[in-house]
């Protein structure tokens, strides 16, 4: 498994642009490439898909985590270049136009053989689980949810082994006591807090990040 940033608050490889916002690319061993949220700027998401080898048009399936613009803003323009996807939206989220498919998503969905949507949780966000051989890796919007929310629908999958995303305001620390791996990113406002007592579990983010499994 291997994840990619593509849009984040931060950079972490030079040349790449930062904006608020987040979106990453998710490829699984013999699985479709899914292009997980799209960031603000939809030539930012671009920009920075050609600048890491990224072809828009090799991706399969978009899945979006919730309806906010920060994750939704570069939709169309990547719908644009490359309408032939299925797009995996929570429930509440309607209006997408463009995508060969549209697939909203109300309770826990199996995706392939090991990915899966958790549901819209809280009425506004599902997150995507991925089952590797440590566990689950959990991707995460902005965890409008409770956490305790999140980590419990994706414990249905198998145990969760990581987390990567946008963690919000997270403060119940215990939470990520049993994760092997923390990679904050976007709107986390503690990221210090979680860096300094995880600190052999923490990997930074920023655009251009690329975490394998």
């Amino acid at each position: 498994m291997k994840v990619t940033i593509i849009y984040d608050n931060t950079v972490y490889k030079e040349g790449l642009q930062a904006d608020w916002g987040f979106s990453c690319l998710v490829e699984v061993e013999n699985t479709s490439k899914i292009l997980f949220d799209t960031g603000t700027n939809g030539s930012i998401l671009l920009s920075n898909m050609k600048k890491v080898g990224i072809d828009p048009k090799s991706i399969d399936e978009v899945f979006i985590s919730h309806a906010h613009f920060d994750h939704t803003g570069g939709l169309s323009t990547f719908l644009n270049v490359n309408s032939d996807v299925k797009v995996y939206v929570p429930v509440s989220f309607r209006g997408i136009r463009g995508a060969k498919e549209v697939i909203s998503v109300s309770g826990s969905l199996k995706i392939h053989e090991n990915v899966f949507s958790t549901g819209e949780l809280d009425h506004i966000e599902q997150s995507m689980a991925v089952k590797i051989d440590k566990g689950i890796v959990l991707i995460v919007g902005c965890s409008h949810p409770k956490m305790a929310h999140i980590l419990d629908a994706g414990s249905q999958f198998g145990k969760a082994y990581a987390i990567i995303g946008g963690l919000h305001g997270f403060r119940e620390y215990d939470l990520f006591k049993d994760l092997e791996l923390i990679c904050p990113t976007h709107c986390t406002q503690h990221k210090a807090e979680i860096r300094s007592l995880y600190s052999e579990k923490y990997i930074e983010g920023g655009v251009g990040r690329i975490i394998e499994f």
